[in-house]
């Protein structure tokens, strides 16, 4: 990672109402990826602000359902943390606020930006930024349904015709949201094409001083230093990058209080955090489905950690914990089988295609 001269601003505390979030650097919220393992396994490198869960249907949470019970986990080593909930029935989305708030949740965010059409066929996600004043009521009955500050996660819009952003902004202030987390791309665009920092910018110019957090394309220090000096936002929020390099938020806490990211981790910090995640994994959801989810984020951690190739097919095949162990063992005696990526680029799928058929 190059050197980049850091602006004072992530030197400065951060309050998101009266949380205080203890650096400018946030993990978003990934679908299949960001369980609390993984959280609490980046959180122990250190550098981390806050964590966002995996968004949950409001209506699940109500009906009960043990998946949104489990994207919803968490617990006291996780703070301050955010439990992301969708949908557009006011009473539901009311009432799931209060329940996160009961699971431990130290801020509640609403997602309006999730693009995949099983959210948006229900009205939930992007599509409630077509929906000014709809969403705006909505917006304004969560946060007077709790006691805990409000968050709302959007796009730029839901084409490049209609930016609404900034406008929606502007309207999610006057009724008390604590902070928007801004991903700069609309609805129409997906995944593809560049994250347009000035449709951010146009967000931030937009408030009086409600904190706007960047969001996309933030994969080294060197984006995390653009986005902050081309957009004026608070803080920043990484999804994709911090699956590639978990170690990404200790590197910019360093490059915030010294102006380096200090040094790489090692083979063996690297080992350590896909162990502590994968036993995370066991502990919260069982051997069975700790493996079946592990075997589809191996990849990423084998461009981290090069594992001789015979080594990773038995990971891809996992099949119980004590194979996991024998594995880890015998990668941390065979070292990486070439030299170690101080950076790489992130290999985690997103969806392809018409977007109206995500």
């Amino acid at each position: 990672m190059q050197d980049v001269v850091a602006p004072s601003i992530v030197r400065e505390p951060l309050m998101l109402g009266n949380v205080a979030i203890p650096s400018r650097f946030f993990l978003a919220p990934l679908a299949g990826y960001t369980s609390m393992a993984f959280r609490l396994a980046v959180r122990e490198c250190g550098g981390l602000g806050m964590a966002t869960t995996d968004l949950v249907n409001a209506r699940s949470i109500l009906e009960r359902r043990r998946r949104s019970f489990e994207l919803a986990e968490t617990c006291p080593q996780d703070q301050p943390m955010s439990i992301q909930i969708y949908g557009h029935v006011i009473s539901e989305m009311q009432e799931a606020a209060r329940w996160a708030v009961d699971q431990g949740a130290s801020l509640v965010d609403i997602n309006m930006g999730c693009p995949v059409n099983k959210v948006v066929k229900t009205g939930g996600g992007s599509a409630l930024m077509c929906q000014a004043d709809s969403a705006t009521a909505l917006v304004a009955s969560v946060v007077n349904a709790v006691n805990v500050p409000v968050t709302v996660k959007m796009r730029l819009g839901w084409d490049a015709e209609t930016l609404s952003a900034p406008n929606l902004a502007r309207e999610f202030e006057k009724v008390g949201v604590a902070g928007v987390i801004i991903h700069g791309r609309t609805r129409e665009q997906g995944f593809r094409g560049s994250v347009d920092r000035s449709g951010i910018r146009a967000v931030v110019e937009a408030v009086e001083k409600m904190p706007i957090v960047g969001n996309g394309d933030i994969r080294t220090l060197a984006d995390a230093a653009t986005t902050f000096r081309e957009t004026g936002c608070a803080a920043i929020s990484i999804g994709r990058g911090a699956l590639s390099n978990p170690f990404l938020f200790r590197q910019l806490a360093h490059w915030a209080e010294h102006g380096t990211p200090g040094p790489e981790p090692s083979f063996e910090d690297r080992v350590d955090l896909m162990s502590r995640h994968f036993h995370g994994l066991v502990d919260g959801r069982g051997e069975r489905l700790a493996c079946l989810q592990f075997r589809k984020i191996i990849k990423w951690y084998s461009h981290s950690i090069r594992p001789p190739k015979a080594l990773y097919h038995r990971l891809i095949n996992l099949a119980s914990a004590d194979l996991f162990d024998e594995t880890v063992a015998a990668i941390r005696q065979a070292g990486p089988a070439s030299p170690l990526p101080g950076h790489f680029e992130p290999k985690v799928p997103v969806p392809t295609g018409p977007i109206d058929k995500w």
